[in-house]
């Protein structure tokens, strides 16, 4: 069998390996890049109509986002996902194709003045429905036949609603190898979804290394740090902003919140309202609820056997129309505004942004993973002004992160994953992983006694009885510029530490009138640091 790989190598986003094997050709994901595009990608070295079928791990765009563009190019196969992806994938690709569409009439419209020639979209709506009747929903933990040869299982990784990891048993002549590609391994103790499953055999693995060199903070108490910043939000009067991923993220956002409220946790501020502001969360809630209890960690089964909606807060609201989502920020009320997307690279989410990043009486709180090279990222690394609609919009709100709060595994977590093997595969190869982070994950294995590597854009291996054989390198050709990169590199990180420090010193402000034992330890790291460097 001979594998390319196409996507996520040596980046985070746009997953994508094509397989050929028992007279089959087909794909694991055909995700979309989002964020920062670092090399150069290497096409489908096939026409869309020659690939046999895809499996895919999760709903996620990263994921799934290309799929509407292989349809539209010819591709007429199944799509096989667990039900739920299945289900949040026909309103995340629509909602995808929507912005695909926006975007090039906006485009136009813009450039008809200017002259310039019209562009297309790279997908439209009618692509995304024809993507979508593709698709063929399977149960987890079935062994299902694809083909003469190729059989394959869809395991819960705990990642997001409906995401699997996928066992690939591949028979050629008298030799069956399997294959597990992991697909993002989800973080333990998320509210709402089970955490991983962990699988015990494999002859090869396919693995994410988003976290692999690193470990989440200590895991908080995310209820009490919530409600922590919504009261002194709302004590200022300002709006608590997240920018959250519609699926999945918002909606244990919402069950975080119900807890908050029933509780009573914030004070003085009644039944402070809560916006969906979102189309695509507003539908992806809708699908939580239908969704089949067994799908749900053993909490969440015992609120619904008690009656109680676990994603139900009182005073939610739904904003369906622009007109309404423009209405959230006439009203002075303090509030919780849940918009997409979770990495502000598009979506009604900039709007809130354009409207609540220079009040300084306000929260922008992040709570999920923020790419290379996206807004989300610049805003968490201290910027001080961004640029959105084309005005300039100072940064003076409060910027926080609920820490540790991530649907993936964290360096920990992944290699619990592939320590669960009971017998070390004969090879880990290492995607979906930003540039460095990939390598150094691939030195951790090696020094765990794991053979691995970790494959750029375009590299193929075959699989035999010999084992696995590199037969072409991928590209190392970076899109930016070499020349001037170190010193461009230099200017560029001082910038981040200078933007760290003027963001420091305003949540020292912010926290004027704070417990004195909680200042006086936060003085005594922050001259822990100072000591550290000043010399």
């Amino acid at each position: 069998m001979k594998l390319t790989f196409l996507g996520a190598n040596h980046e985070v986003t746009g997953s994508c390996t094509m397989l050929e094997a028992a007279g089959q050709r087909f794909l694991i994901d055909y995700g979309m890049e989002q964020g920062k595009n670092v090399y150069e990608n290497q096409p489908l070295p096939v026409a869309p109509g020659e690939i046999d079928f895809v499996l895919i791990t999760h709903a996620h765009i990263d994921h799934t986002g290309l799929l509407p563009l292989l349809a539209h190019n010819g591709f007429r196969g199944r799509i096989y996902a667990t039900i739920p992806t299945v289900e949040l994938c026909g309103i995340m690709l629509r909602d995808s194709a929507h912005i695909q569409e926006f975007e090039a009439e906006w485009k136009n419209r813009k450039g008809k003045r200017a002259g310039a020639e019209p562009v297309e979209p790279m997908y439209t709506i009618q692509d995304a429905e024809a993507a979508c009747r593709l698709f063929l929903g399977v149960e987890y933990d079935k062994r299902i036949k694809l083909a003469p040869g190729i059989e394959a299982r869809f395991v819960d990784v705990g990642h997001l609603l409906g995401s699997a990891s996928i066992e690939l048993w591949i028979t050629e002549g008298s030799t069956t190898t399997k294959l597990v590609f992991s697909g993002d391994i989800g973080n333990l103790e998320q509210p709402i979804i089970k955490d991983p499953t962990y699988i015990q055999q494999a002859d090869y693995v396919f693995m994410e290394s988003t976290y692999g060199d690193r470990n989440h903070a200590p895991r908080p108490d995310y209820v009490a740090e919530l409600a922590k910043i919504l009261q002194r939000t709302f004590d200022r009067g300002g709006n608590v902003v997240v920018p959250s991923f519609a699926v999945g993220r918002t909606q244990e956002m919402l069950y975080f919140l119900r807890e908050i409220k029933e509780k009573g946790l914030v004070k003085g501020h009644g039944n402070f309202p809560v916006y969906i502001d979102s189309p695509l969360a507003t539908e992806a809630t809708r699908i939580f609820r239908d969704t089949d209890p067994d799908c749900f960690d053993a909490q969440t089964r015992a609120l619904l056997e008690k009656g109680i909606d676990p994603i139900n807060v009182p005073g939610l609201r739904i904003s369906v129309t622009s007109d309404d989502s423009r209405m959230i920020n006439t009203d002075r009320t303090p509030k919780v505004i849940l918009s997409a997307s979770g990495m502000c690279e598009a979506g009604r989410i900039r709007h809130h942004l354009k409207h609540n990043l220079w009040r300084p009486e306000c929260t922008i709180l992040f709570v999920g993973f923020q790419a290379v090279g996206t807004l989300g990222r610049t805003l968490i690394e201290g910027v001080d002004s961004v640029k959105l609609f084309g005005e300039p919009i100072e940064v003076k709100a409060e910027i926080c992160q609920l820490t540790g709060m991530s649907g993936h595994a964290d360096k920990d977590g992944l290699l619990r994953w592939v320590n669960a093997f009971t017998e070390k595969p004969r090879r880990v190869f290492v995607i979906h992983g930003e540039d460095e982070v990939e390598n150094r994950f691939v030195d951790t294995l090696t020094e765990q006694g794991f053979t691995a590597c970790a494959p750029y854009n375009g590299a193929q291996w075959a699989i035999g009885a010999e084992g696995a054989v590199c037969l072409q390198e991928g590209t190392k050709v970076r899109v930016e510029q070499r020349t001037g990169e170190g010193a461009n590199r230099a200017a560029t990180v001082f910038q981040r530490l200078l933007s760290a420090g003027k963001r420091l010193l305003r949540v020292i402000e912010h926290n004027e009138g704070g417990a004195n034992k909680d200042l006086a330890k936060f003085a005594d790291q922050i001259n822990a640091l100072c000591d550290k460097w000043d010399r």
